[in-house]
C-alpha cells in the first residue's frame, strides 16, 4: 500500500514471481496475433466471459466479497474456480484485498487508490505491493468467512492450478494458437479490464452519489467487465447485487444473478434502487 510506505517503487519491493509471470503473459499475448485462427478467438472470447463475468463479477466480487446473494455451495465453488482462472489470485486474497479497498477507499491504506498514482492503482500495487496470497492475518481479519471453508483455503493456496490444467487442455486440443489466445491473451485482457475498475473508475466518469471516495460510473469499463464499471453506484451501496441502477446502465452480471434467482438457484438477493439513495443531483436541488 503506497500510502503506508515512503517509496514503494524500490527494487527490493518487486514481487518477482508475479512480475515474471506478467511479463511472460504479455509476451504471449503479443505472440497470439501471429497464431490467429477463428476457433482460438471464439474459445478466448467464451473464456473471457466465463472468467470475468462469472468468476470475478458474479463470484469473487458480488458473491464472495459482498455476499449480495446466496447460491448452493457447488455453484459458489464453480464460480470461485472461474475466478481463479483469471490469475488474479485466490478467493481469500481477492476478497480480503477488496474489503480493505472498501474500508479505506481512496484513503491511507487503500491498496490501489489513484491518489497514490494512476499507474500504482492500475498495476503498480501488484508488482511492488506486499504479497498476500497466503497471509494468515489478511485471511483472519478481512475474510474469516472464507478462511473457515476448506475448499476456499485450498483454492487460495493453489489458485494457479486451474489455469495450468486449462492451459494443458487447450494445448492438447487446439495447439499453440489456442493456448496463446485462451490463456495468455485472454488473461492479459482480463487483468487489465479488472485493473481498470481500480484505476479508471476512480478517475473518469459520472458521480451519481456523493460517496466519501472518488468512485465514478464509467460506461466503457462496464462494457469490458460486464457491469463492474458502474462503480459509484457500487460504492454507494456495496451489498447490492445490481450495479447498473438506471435502465441505461447495462449490467449483464446482474441479469445473470436475476436469472439464477428466477430458477430458484439464488436467494437472499440484495438489490438497491436509485430511489433508495440520495444522489449528488438531489442534494444540489434541495
Amino acid at each position: 500500500m503506497q500510502s503506508e510506505q515512503t517509496n514503494p517503487y524500490r527494487f527490493n519491493n518487486i514481487n518477482w514471481v508475479t512480475t515474471i509471470a506478467l511479463i511472460l503473459l504479455h509476451v504471449g499475448a503479443i505472440a497470439a496475433f501471429f497464431y490467429f485462427d477463428w476457433r482460438s478467438l471464439i474459445v478466448a472470447a467464451l473464456l473471457y466471459f466465463t472468467c470475468i463475468g462469472w468468476g470475478i463479477g458474479m463470484g469473487y466480487h458480488r458473491l464472495l466479497t459482498h455476499r449480495s446473494y446466496k447460491v448452493p455451495k457447488a455453484i459458489e465453488y464453480f464460480l470461485a474456480v472461474c475466478g481463479a482462472l483469471t490469475l488474479e489470485g485466490g478467493p481469500i486474497f481477492w476478497v480480503a484485498t477488496h474489503r480493505v479497498h472498501h474500508q479505506r477507499s481512496d484513503q491511507p491504506g487503500d491498496p490501489h487508490s489513484p491518489r497514490d498514482g494512476e499507474w500504482w492503482s492500475h498495476m503498480g500495487w501488484i508488482i511492488f505491493g506486499t504479497p498476500k496470497h497466503n497471509a494468515t492475518a489478511m485471511m483472519s481479519k478481512y475474510a474469516p468467512d472464507l478462511g473457515r471453508d476448506p475448499f476456499h483455503r485450498w483454492l487460495n493456496t493453489y489458485h494457479y492450478l486451474p489455469l495450468v490444467a486449462l492451459g494443458l487442455i487447450l494445448l492438447a486440443f487446439g495447439g499453440l494458437s489456442m493456448l496463446l489466445w485462451g490463456v495468455a491473451l485472454r488473461v492479459v485482457l482480463g487483468l487489465h479490464a479488472t485493473w481498470l475498475v481500480n484505476s479508471a473508475t476512480h478517475l473518469w466518469g459520472r458521480r451519481r452519489f456523493n460517496t466519501r471516495d472518488d468512485s465514478r460510473n464509467n460506461w466503457w469499463v462496464a462494457l469490458l467487465t460486464f457491469g463492474e464499471g458502474w462503480h459509484n453506484n457500487h460504492h454507494a451501496h456495496p451489498s447490492s447485487a445490481r450495479h447498473g441502477l438506471a435502465w441505461f446502465e447495462f449490467d449483464p452480471t446482474w441479469l445473470q444473478i436475476k436469472l439464477l434467482s428466477m430458477l430458484g438457484l439464488a436467494e437472499k438477493v440484495q438489490v438497491a434502487k436509485v430511489s433508495d439513495l440520495v444522489s449528488e443531483e438531489d442534494q444540489a436541488a434541495a
